[in-house]
């Protein structure tokens, strides 16, 4: 039974879905082809092309299309054009190593984690992507400066993932990548010697993806989302825009209530500015209900995926604190916090040295002090924004348009040392 559970995610499926595809839309047509690899078969080393792995689980078929034709306006929009392709754009050639035939989820987490890059233009930046989800995000000094940040940022969440780059890949990164397990590594290019260490890993998947330099195009620019129903409906939309380009596009946080106007009374630092912007830039790649932390271009905690928004401002510090005290954990001895814990359980470590590291967690309360808050909605009560400043959080970002802004204000001019906030006019749920 369990050999065949193994198999089961070893497969490789047939799917039925046909070459081409073609989408109307009144009188205009969008067509679609369907992307194949040819990819050596992992026994006998036989090429097989073939799309899609499979879906989200093994036993779904699954196709993955790339647009080839057509241009789409409707009403003052104009969609995103043929030959621009990201993801659906990858050729065998861009398979640098193909690991084995990508799932839907390998090719998913890449295009969420460019859907935060795209944002991410000021320096190196890497993504780490788990369920399309980020687990980390990092601006840094270099490649491997950012890698080693968005890593450490969510250690535990990061084995198993994908990282993606918006900058060459190269030997020192190529060195860290190496030691951690990661599913997929992507880039725009992977300079020389770097694919032979990436490669000691047989089933990584090691893709370049051409158009990383020029992503900002893509920050503008809409494309059409389907949402299919289980009556075999569908609901169509266009996609998000952030309007939220610079530190100019923020609005200082105020309200009225029964007459009497409310303001933020501690103006933001260009710090507290390139922090704001930071995390409403990776707020875009995040599922809602969400709340997140950063803190100097890195992700400290994120919350995502629920229902009441105090709990999911709650989750986002409890992963926080989880996550400094493995990151010290592992730093000092070389081990998981749960490992060592389990250990120390055992008798086999001191149990002073866990103990240590967890005071040292509480103290600098795990990196939350001075970091922003970022929701993707508005605060329909100040319980949530006091989750953030009991951690010591120094300013906030959210879009403001809740009748009680005025009592999320208060909290914020409260806090000892105040804080500030700023609204962003928009919401960014993504569900």
């Amino acid at each position: 039974m369990i050999n065949d559970i193994k198999q089961m995610y070893r497969t490789v499926m047939d799917d039925h879905f046909p070459p081409e595809i073609k989408i109307s839309f009144g009188d205009q047509t969008l067509v679609y082809r369907k992307r194949t690899w040819k990819i050596p078969d992992e026994k006998s080393g036989e090429l097989i092309e073939k799309g899609l792995r499979y879906g989200e689980n093994p036993g779904q078929e699954a196709a993955l299309y790339e647009l080839v034709n057509g241009n789409l306006v409707l009403g003052d929009c104009r969609f995103i054009d043929p030959g621009k392709g990201l993801v659906s754009a990858i050729t065998e050639e861009d398979m640098i190593q193909s690991g084995k035939h990508p799932g839907k989820t390998n090719l998913t987490d890449i295009d969420n984690s460019l859907n935060i890059l795209k944002y991410l233009t000021e320096g190196s930046a890497a993504v780490i992507v788990k369920h399309n989800n980020p687990c980390g995000v990092a601006y840094g000094t270099s490649v491997a400066d950012a890698f080693s940040k968005a890593n450490m940022a969510d250690r535990v969440a990061a084995f198993g993932g994908c990282a993606v780059f918006n900058r060459p890949v190269d030997k020192e990164t190529a060195d860290l990548i190496s030691e951690i397990y990661v599913e997929v590594v992507a880039a725009p290019d992977f300079e020389e010697g770097t694919v032979p260490i990436l490669a000691k890993r047989k089933n990584l998947r090691i893709v370049r993806i051409n158009r990383i330099d020029n992503l900002s195009y893509y920050q503008d620019t809409r494309f059409v989302e389907f949402k299919s129903l289980i009556d075999g409906g569908i609901i169509i939309q266009q996609s998000a825009v952030n309007r939220i380009k610079t530190s100019v596009d923020f609005q200082i946080a105020t309200a009225e209530y029964k007459g009497i106007p409310y303001r933020i009374e501690r103006e933001p630092t260009e710090a507290d500015y390139a922090d704001m912007l930071f995390g409403w830039q990776v707020e875009q790649g995040v599922t809602s209900n969400s709340v997140i932390y950063v803190k100097d271009g890195v992700t400290v905690g994120i919350g995502t995926g629920e229902q009441d928004r105090v709990g999911v401002a709650e989750i986002a510090v409890y992963k926080a604190y989880i996550k400094y005290a493995d990151a010290l954990c592992f730093k000092r001895h070389g081990l998981p916090h749960k490992d060592f814990e389990l250990m120390v359980k055992k008798g086999e470590k001191d149990r002073g040295l866990l103990e240590e590291i967890d005071h040292e967690t509480q103290i600098a309360k795990a990196g939350l002090i001075g970091s922003t808050m970022v929701s993707d909605a508005f605060f329909p009560f100040r319980d949530g924004v006091d989750v953030g400043i009991k951690e010591g959080i120094r300013a906030i970002v959210q879009p403001g348009g809740s009748l009680r802004d005025f009592e999320v204000i208060k909290a914020c001019n409260e806090a000892d040392p105040k804080v500030t906030m700023v609204f962003t006019g928009q919401r960014a749920f993504r569900h």
